[in-house]
């Protein structure tokens, strides 16, 4: 299966792109930690089954220091030892934002209240995007067929510079 449609070869794609990432930007620049943005964006990826985006962000976590064992427990956080309460309210509002459609009541009162113990306001606010962001470049990404397996860690910065 090939790629469909290149969105950096096309002048209203690479806009998008472009803007895109300036709003991913200024989420990776926030005080929410970096390994939390990345974990909530692999789990949401592996929800919606973005190869490309788990590739990509398997890949940053990596390359930021994040544990092999723990990249592997993501999709059995609640199984797992390793992810502390934060991280695992973070991994609760991530998969119920991510599971709109699937849940009519949407994020439970319960995993909000618990984000809200574990997070600030604007860390509030950058982990809400980190879940709308990551959720929009699943679905382009699946959409375009964009497969996983060639990321390298950085290519998503370089690209946009």
């Amino acid at each position: 299966m090939d790629t469909r449609f290149n969105l950096f070869e096309n002048e209203i794609g690479l806009k998008l792109a472009k803007r895109f990432a300036g709003i991913a930007q200024v989420v990776q620049q926030s005080p929410l930690p970096k390994s939390t943005q990345e974990l909530v964006a692999l789990r949401a990826s592996q929800i919606n089954g973005c190869g490309h985006c788990i590739d990509m962000h398997v890949k940053e976590a990596a390359a930021a220091g994040e544990s092999a064992v723990r990249l592997h427990l993501v999709a059995a956080w609640r199984e797992s030892t390793v992810f502390t309460e934060a991280e695992q309210a973070a991994l609760a509002l991530a998969e119920e934002g991510t599971r709109l459609a699937d849940a009519h009541l949407g994020v439970s009162d319960e995993t909000w209240a618990r984000v809200r113990e574990h997070y600030d306001d604007d860390q509030v606010a950058a982990l809400v995007a980190v879940v709308a962001l990551i959720n929009a470049a699943n679905r382009l990404a699946v959409i375009l067929h964009q497969r996983g397996g060639s990321y390298e860690a950085g290519m998503s910065t370089a690209a946009m510079d």
